[in-house]
């Protein structure tokens, strides 16, 4: 069957919750590891190539979250945040450090198992990157890279970033990049889109030497 080598992670500290999906997903076919502590989830998360990690938050030593930020310096691991926090300001913050999804407890296990087929099918496809000369990006994995070497970026930085890239050659306008990144209700200013521009050159062209993002005055940003 399809799970047969899809190798899982599982990282919750209450033993009961831990072992109910151990024994599901075991029974879809999968192969498991649990671990309970977070300093020795991202050890092992490191050390060992997983192709999905179910992820809690509230966990001894360290936190969920801290565990998704350091991983996220090295790999791209797909994971899916398990935790009993249904804040949205908790949601919003795993997914822009790099969760790939976000479940709150109790769950039911027929979504958990749905959606982790969905996030292992997708790491298994080929990303698809999109350059422009030096400058690389990998929109699944969230990645930018220039002459192979990674640029940090925010949530914000890299949606520019990415926009741009895709409609490479063509000018675009203030109002349209602060529609498509930011979205059609924010009602903040259009100097907004200056700023990351700012942002994304200060972490590129000043960097490497080079122009980028080149600037039309009176009609936006461009990258050829």
């Amino acid at each position: 069957m399809d799970n047969e080598k899809k190798n899982i992670l599982i990282v919750e500290d209450e033993s009961q919750i831990s072992r109910f999906l151990q024994l599901e997903l075991e029974h879809e076919g999968y192969e498991c590891k649990v671990v309970a502590d977070g300093r020795e989830a991202l050890s092992v998360a490191l050390d060992s190539d997983f192709d999905l990690i179910i992820l809690d938050v509230m966990l001894p030593s360290l936190n969920g979250i801290e565990v998704l930020r350091r991983l996220r310096q090295d790999k791209q691991t797909p994971v899916i945040i398990l935790t009993a926090r249904d804040q949205v300001v908790d949601k919003v913050t795993g997914l822009d450090i790099g969760a790939n999804d976000y479940m709150t407890k109790p769950f039911a296990i027929e979504e958990l198992l749905a959606r982790i087929r969905l996030h292992t099918k997708r790491a298994a496809t080929p990303a698809v990157v999109i350059s422009c000369g030096k400058l690389s990006i990998n929109p699944e994995a969230r990645v930018a890279t220039y002459d192979g070497r990674p640029i940090d970026l925010t949530k914000k930085e890299f949606d520019l970033l990415e926009y741009l890239m895709r409609n490479r050659n063509i000018v675009v306008g203030r109002e349209k990049l602060l529609d498509a990144v930011w979205g059609f209700d924010f009602y903040g200013s259009t100097n907004v889109v200056d700023v990351y521009v700012r942002y994304l050159r200060s972490k590129i062209d000043d960097v490497y030497g080079v122009t980028v993002i080149e600037t039309v005055r009176g009609a936006g940003y461009v990258i050829r």
